[in-house]
């Protein structure tokens, strides 16, 4: 019974979430006669509301266990920060393809680099940076990264 009733309730709220939307598109409506309404809001609410995919300068992401390759650690020195600045900016210049994530992790400056869901295709990618003698000290780490949706 109680299966029934939250499954009635939910029913319920996705229904009520649709008439909000339905709501806008009524308004917004050319009815001759009647005059124009025009409704200016942020295009997040639409999204909010489910009538219209968020707005382009937004992606959404999906954070999944993964793992990225460490291209540079070192120590909490501000020489240590600009290091994993630069580190990046080589990765970039080399692989403009990479996401890097440069980070404080206490106590060390970290530069990671890529978003790979096996450890395959962050081997492949060690390899290739590897090849380039530029980054010689890099290691494959489990890490939390993004999936673009």
């Amino acid at each position: 019974m109680k299966k029934l009733s939250l499954l009635f309730l939910l029913l319920v709220l996705a229904a009520g979430v649709q008439a909000q939307s339905d709501i806008v598109k009524s308004l917004e409506r050319n009815v001759p006669g009647q005059g124009k309404v025009t409704i200016h809001q942020d295009p997040r609410i639409a999204a909010l509301l489910g009538s219209v995919p968020p707005s382009t300068g937004e992606q959404k992401i999906l954070k999944s266990s993964g793992y990225r390759i460490q291209t540079y650690a070192g120590n909490n020195t501000r020489q240590a920060k600009n290091e994993a600045h630069n580190v990046g900016s080589r990765v970039k210049e080399y692989f403009p393809e990479l996401s890097v994530y440069t980070s404080f992790n206490p106590p060390r400056w970290l530069c990671r680099v890529g978003d790979f869901r096996s450890i395959e295709e962050a081997d492949a990618m060690m390899r290739k940076l590897k090849a380039t003698g530029v980054f010689k000290e890099v290691s494959i780490v489990k890490d939390q990264i993004n999936i673009p949706l």
